[in-house]
């Protein structure tokens, strides 16, 4: 049985990759599928405000009932980069480049889209590092 210092110290020492790796794909799997809960029950945000009407014209459903799909959408990203990493962040990338043109065609919220670029690059980024020849399991 290993010690709270021990396990500590293993953390610690572990490989800085590693660590970089272990923290995006966490993020990666966290926040898009509490997002896409979100889109079910609006506690975070009336998500309908931040859709663009081109995207209602292009994909002719009510606001909400889009958001649903959305919210499906950005579960089954959140799952897939906790199983499939590398396809993950991939699948997280295209969908954060196509809030950001959502954003940007609604000419408002300019600080979301942003904020969501540097996110982008932070998939891209656990992409990238997934690539890695994989030492210790998970990568």
């Amino acid at each position: 049985m290993k010690t709270t210092s021990a396990l500590r110290a293993n953390v610690t020492t572990m490989d800085p990759a590693r660590q970089a790796f272990l923290l995006l794909r966490t993020v990666f799997t966290v926040a898009p599928v509490l997002f896409g809960l979100d889109k079910f029950t609006n506690i975070l945000a009336d998500w309908t405000i931040y859709l663009a009407p081109q995207a209602t014209a292009v994909v002719p459903l009510p606001a909400q009932t889009f958001m649903y799909v959305v919210g499906v959408v950005e579960v089954a990203a959140g799952i897939a980069v906790a199983v499939r990493p590398r396809f993950g962040s991939l699948l997280v990338a295209a969908w954060l480049a196509g809030i950001i043109v959502n954003l940007l065609l609604l000419g408002a919220f300019f600080d979301v889209a942003l904020r969501d670029f540097g996110l982008l690059v932070g998939a891209l980024a656990l992409n990238r590092i997934s690539r890695l020849p994989a030492r210790q399991p998970g990568i």
